[in-house]
């Protein structure tokens, strides 16, 4: 394995990425089945971990570490608030609150930023590459699934300061191989975006619930019948990064 941190960090999270991929809820929302309130409650979570993990990359944009992968471009706190005034209407703030597995993410979040904001970094690189990656497909998706009228409830998936998407994920890749972290804090990284993994893959198996209840046990059971079976119904376009479950 190469010492630079973006390989370490793409090959010492593989098989969480491969975990990831096959939960239930990715797996069906692939194969088109998104369920509209199962869907609104996942981005009504996600404002809460990206609102928490851009605050603090703000608030630590001076620090060695952390301030080398400040990009406020990437930022989703503001597509998730069009997002979710669509879903739940103008009065969204009232009414969406974080879940469980949302607060354990959010805690860790927070955790890190105060015990040891280097390791924010895994959790920069695990959502924000898989956005940008994978964002325009899945996009499509959901359009398909729920029938979205145009640029409604997808803005989630817009970056419309990065033209050029291949060319910033390269130089993401360049600022994380050029941190200056100390020794031993490389794989501490990698240790945090595993982690990063888990408390994503939870907040996808808490929906499942509502997406059983939504589509019926038996069309849930059908489209996850072959989920072990790696990649069975990834598109190939998302081998490199995807928005549900990311990887560079």
């Amino acid at each position: 394995m190469s010492g630079k941190l973006a390989n370490q960090l793409r090959e010492g999270t593989k098989k969480s990425h491969s975990l990831a991929e096959n939960v239930a809820f990715v797996q069906c929302f692939l194969k088109g089945a998104v369920e509209r309130n199962s869907y609104r409650q996942l981005l009504g979570n996600f404002y809460f971990v990206y609102l928490t993990l851009e605050n603090q990359l703000k608030s630590l944009r001076n620090h060695s570490i952390v301030g080398q992968l400040y990009f406020p471009e990437l930022h989703r706190q503001s597509s998730l608030e069009k997002d979710l005034s669509y879903y739940w209407g103008p009065h969204w703030s009232q009414t969406v609150k974080p879940s469980t597995a949302t607060h354990h993410y959010i805690n860790r979040i927070q955790e890190v930023a105060t015990s040891e904001p280097s390791l924010l970094v895994a959790h920069s690189y695990t959502r924000y590459l898989g956005d940008l990656s994978g964002g325009q497909i899945l996009k499509k998706i959901a359009q398909r699934g729920m029938n979205l009228p145009p640029n409604q409830g997808t803005h989630f998936y817009d970056f419309q300061d990065i033209p050029n998407p291949k060319a910033f994920k390269a130089q993401y890749r360049n600022a994380l191989d050029n941190l200056p972290l100390a020794a031993g804090m490389t794989a501490q990284v990698v240790d945090e975006a595993n982690f990063a993994f888990k408390l994503n893959m939870a907040l996808f198996q808490e929906l499942e619930g509502s997406l059983i209840k939504a589509i019926g046990q038996l069309l849930f059971n059908n489209l996850t019948f072959n989920r072990n079976k790696r990649r069975s119904q990834w598109p190939s376009e998302l081998d490199d990064a995807a928005t549900l479950q990311p990887q560079d």
